[in-house]
């Protein structure tokens, strides 16, 4: 029990529906619902994401640093890649109903769907989980910063970049239009019927929150 929370006032809710609280929505299959403190004031150290993918969207590569997130499969397929700073790995978890992928605070990852009507649930460990979104760390880093610390061509940077809206969530954008959109499924199946590991790099910082 949180000593902060006034049991006995009338204002103390205990019930909220999830469906009446969309944190981002690209279309009518691929959205995000939030429940947090925010939304649902008697709550502690727990909160949640109610995730809807159809197949080959993504939740864009991202971190939360102030809560661990336990990825539930309810319907479809999808597969949970995460950075592992310690060996420097990517970690793809293909996860089916009833099945989950843990995230440990702080790590990079993101999901992909691998089936339509795709619907993952994620659990935290803090009663608002705050998010950084690489969209965020693309878009609003200096560009002569990224061009002078890893040496690239500043302009070619931007060009690169010039595309990419801020706070993404899920991708790709409606107008995308990429060719290699329908070999993403086949790709995932095939590489990694388990777990696999990729290239090594490690995100950049910034901050943002929901």
């Amino acid at each position: 029990m949180v000593s902060y929370i006034d049991y006995t006032s009338p204002s103390v809710q205990y019930t909220f529906d999830v469906n009446k609280s969309t944190l981002f929505k690209k279309d009518s299959r691929n959205y995000i619902n939030v429940l947090g403190i925010k939304q649902l004031n008697s709550l502690e150290n727990v909160s949640l994401l109610d995730i809807f993918l159809s197949a080959q969207n993504v939740v864009e590569p991202h971190y939360h640093q102030n809560a661990a997130e336990l990825v539930y499969c309810i319907s479809g397929a999808a597969v949970v890649s995460i950075l592992n700073p310690y060996t420097k790995q990517i970690l793809n978890y293909p996860i089916t109903p009833g099945q989950v992928a843990n995230v440990p605070q702080g790590w990079w990852h993101y999901e992909i769907a691998t089936a339509d009507h795709t619907h993952l649930l994620a659990i935290f460990d803090a009663s608002s989980p705050e998010v950084i979104l690489g969209s965020d760390i693309l878009k609003f880093t200096p560009s002569n910063i990224m061009a002078h610390t890893y040496c690239l061509d500043e302009n070619q940077w931007k060009k690169a970049t010039e595309s990419i809206k801020p706070s993404t969530y899920i991708g790709p954008y409606k107008n995308c239009g990429q060719e290699r959109a329908g070999n993403t499924k086949q790709t995932y199946h095939q590489n990694y019927p388990h777990q696999s590991y990729g290239q090594s790099y490690a995100p950049a910082g910034y901050y943002t929150g929901y």
